[in-house]
């Protein structure tokens, strides 16, 4: 189970990566077109929708690579039972959270196909189409929050250190 899950979140962040790609090829067909006098019409919309699925699909990945931001000054200041019970409480809301992100992001997608909600631009995109990027990665990321709480609940180590929190600044 543990490789299938890491299989998820790995293909859910090259899925981003090629996201970032595409967002990069938009940036420069953009600025290509302002110097020689040629528009795409929905280009900007178009990176917005990119940056955003980068966005969402990244969250596992990051998540269950300890990269996600962490106030850690209270949990640092407990010891033994205490901040095992605080990381139990702060995994199993963040799950209960990112579940309830997920369900309402799949019905605003699936709200859009039945509706046939289309963006107010010029390139009349299909809503459902750039949320679903937003549907999936929050999908994913609630199962690696989920997949968190119950490391969390089956003993595992707490992985973050106060000394962590400087290695990113």
């Amino acid at each position: 189970m543990r490789k299938t899950l890491d299989f998820l979140y790995d293909s859910a962040v090259a899925l981003a990566a090629l996201f970032m790609i595409g967002l990069l090829v938009a940036v420069l067909l953009s600025i290509v077109g302002r110097q020689l006098h040629f528009n795409i019409p929905g280009l900007d919309a178009y990176a917005g929708y990119l940056m955003a699925g980068a966005g969402f699909l990244a969250l596992a990945h990051t998540l269950k690579r300890g990269e996600h931001i962490r106030v850690t000054l209270l949990l640092g200041s407990l010891h033994g039972a205490p901040r095992r019970w605080l990381e139990r409480w702060a995994t199993g809301a963040a799950a209960l959270l990112a579940a309830l992100f997920a369900l309402y992001s799949l019905r605003l997608a699936w709200q859009s196909h039945a509706y046939n909600d289309i963006s107010t631009g010029n390139d009349a995109t299909p809503l459902w189409l750039p949320q679903l990027s937003m549907a999936v990665g929050s999908l994913i990321f609630a199962i690696a929050a989920v997949d968190e709480f119950l490391i969390e609940w089956r003993g595992r180590p707490t992985k973050t250190s106060p000394a962590e929190a400087l290695r990113h600044e």
